[in-house]
């Protein structure tokens, strides 16, 4: 008898912005390309996100396009998975988040916003995504311990706050305390959600 073949996760329509634009000043090097977990970082969490059951992921691309390119274009047979473009990447990361946001081809229930920087493993990811659809918060972020962790999700009532935000008025921090009160931690075991690559000396921490 065949074995039986694993059901494919259901998908469910919410959004995934993977912020890989950024130019990595304080590691010296593309935070991008680092090897993590035997693949470039980029391809690390495309691998980990395509195996989650996200509707939509747009990886948002600018310092050192042309490099990162070609390590997401393998992904992109994956109809979720699509590039964005950000040549206003010098500016700050909140135009990386407003760019992923008009990008998005649907309207989704909520979205995660992760940063290239923060790796983290499909059963983390699939666990918040799960948490925050099935609770209805407004706004998720993990916890580990007593430290607040990373990325936040929102749902898409958020959306329109999200595309207001500037570096002058802190980011997404300025929407977070807005909304405080309805802030919801979850609680992971898993100590890489309060882990972000910034420096070579947190890069060599993480793997160690």
């Amino acid at each position: 008898m065949a074995p039986k073949r694993r059901a494919s996760p259901r998908i469910v329509p919410f959004a995934v912005i993977l912020l890989a634009a950024g130019e990595s000043s304080r590691m010296g090097q593309p935070k991008q390309l680092l090897p993590w977990r035997g693949l470039p970082l980029v391809q690390y969490h495309l691998q980990e996100l395509r195996a989650t059951t996200a509707g939509e992921i747009a990886v948002v691309l600018g310092h050192e396009a042309a490099r990162v390119r070609p390590l997401v274009e393998p992904s992109l047979v994956d109809k979720r998975v699509h590039v964005v473009r950000n040549d206003a990447y010098r500016e700050g990361k909140t135009t990386s988040i407003k760019a992923g946001l008009r990008a998005l081809r649907a309207t989704p229930s909520g979205v995660m916003l992760l940063a290239v920087d923060q790796p983290r493993p499909r059963e983390v990811l699939q666990r918040l995504i799960d948490e925050h659809l099935s609770k209805g918060n407004l706004i998720s972020v993990p916890r580990h311990g007593n430290r607040h962790g990373h990325p936040p999700l929102f749902d898409a009532s958020l959306i329109p706050e999200l595309l207001e935000i500037s570096e002058a008025k802190q980011g997404i921090r300025e929407v977070i305390e807005r909304h405080r009160e309805a802030l919801r931690e979850i609680e992971i075991a898993d100590p890489l959600v309060v882990t972000n690559l910034n420096t070579p000396e947190d890069y060599e921490r993480a793997k160690a």
